[in-house]
């Protein structure tokens, strides 16, 4: 019996890789790392501390610091949120679909809460969800399973009577290992990944989140 759904939210409910991206193009470049955005794909999913650190590993630099390499691109995605977010397609149904089915509704992210907010205030769900739970300032993020467990436990709801909804494969990983029910939603680009196999369902788009997957799924 599902009991709960809990919701990703970059690049499931809101298009923002695409800022997340441009922020790290712009910034890494700052510090004469130069990326385009293939390699920009391949650290999807992971929080924001860890693909500085990833960066910083693959080709060190001096000044400025990694925490202000972090500041500064949060602060850019921030300012690309707010001027140009957009719900991606079926992300605001799927919501209100599962509200419909008498769960609760939780929402588990890598973000922090400044970038959590501007997120739910642009798409207009500031109060869509019972809980919401931030990886931020957690000892392990995704593919970690703790963000998922903690969102669970303040729900009230057992891990194994959840369904997490998901479009990263870090993200389904942590997911899963918490025991939950899984919906991948991956990026076209990164669909092919055999990771995805781990998802219960594995849909094209929120826009398919309908009465059929739900079934398939209790």
């Amino acid at each position: 019996m599902v009991e709960a759904v809990i919701f990703d939210m970059d690049g499931l409910l809101i298009d923002s890789e695409i800022f997340w991206t441009q922020a790290e193009i712009e910034i890494f470049g700052q510090v004469d790392i130069a990326l385009d955005v293939e390699q920009c794909r391949q650290t999807v999913g992971m929080g924001l501390e860890e693909v500085v650190s990833y960066r910083y590993r693959q080709k060190p630099w001096d000044q400025p610091s990694q925490e202000d390499v972090i500041n500064a691109i949060h602060r850019r995605v921030v300012e690309l949120v707010a001027e140009r977010g957009q719900a991606l397609p079926g992300a605001l149904s799927a919501v209100a679909f599962a509200r419909q089915q008498g769960v609760r509704l939780g929402l588990a992210t890598a973000s922090d809460q400044s970038l959590i907010d501007v997120t739910l205030d642009r798409l207009a769900l500031c109060n869509a969800f019972d809980h919401i739970q931030s990886a931020s300032g957690l000892a392990l993020g995704k593919p970690h399973p703790e963000v998922y467990l903690l969102c669970a436990k303040q729900l009230g709801v057992s891990a194994q009577r959840c369904v997490a909804i998901e479009d990263s494969l870090p993200g389904l990983i942590a997911a899963k290992a918490a025991r939950m029910k899984a919906i991948a939603v991956p990026d076209p680009v990164l669909a092919a990944n055999p990771g995805f196999g781990l998802a219960d369902v594995c849909l094209e788009s929120l826009e398919q989140f309908d009465e059929t997957v739900w079934q398939k799924l209790t």
